[in-house]
């Protein structure tokens, strides 16, 4: 989308994306409200899952073919596996920033 007024242009992403990220600011901004105390480290598990990264990686006559993983998750997944201080927000948050990195590795295989 994009709002013109005279010069200045204001370029926005998709109605879609757009109505998913404020859905997505709605549900981290609830979860943070049930934590006591560090309510901000909802946003940081979520950002933190939200990581990819190829683990492979090999040359091939049509270009280059890269495998990938959501490492964010997996690291995040762990250190609250093997937390004391484990709440459900946080791992709500996280399955959030999976489905986030889902959608990432979908744009990168299709794309």
């Amino acid at each position: 989308m994009e709002f013109k007024f005279g010069n200045v242009a204001i370029m926005l992403p998709p109605l879609h994306i757009t109505i998913i990220a404020i859905i997505i600011i709605f549900f981290l901004v609830r979860w943070s409200k049930q934590l006591e105390t560090r309510r901000f480290t909802i946003f940081f598990y979520f950002l933190i899952s939200t990581y990819i990264a190829p683990i492979f990686s090999q040359s091939t006559k049509e270009g280059v073919f890269q495998l990938w993983i959501p490492l964010g998750f997996i690291v995040v997944f762990f250190y609250l596996f093997r937390s004391k201080r484990n709440h459900p927000s946080k791992m709500k948050a996280s399955i959030l920033g999976l489905s986030i990195a889902i959608y990432q590795l979908i744009l990168q295989y299709v794309g």
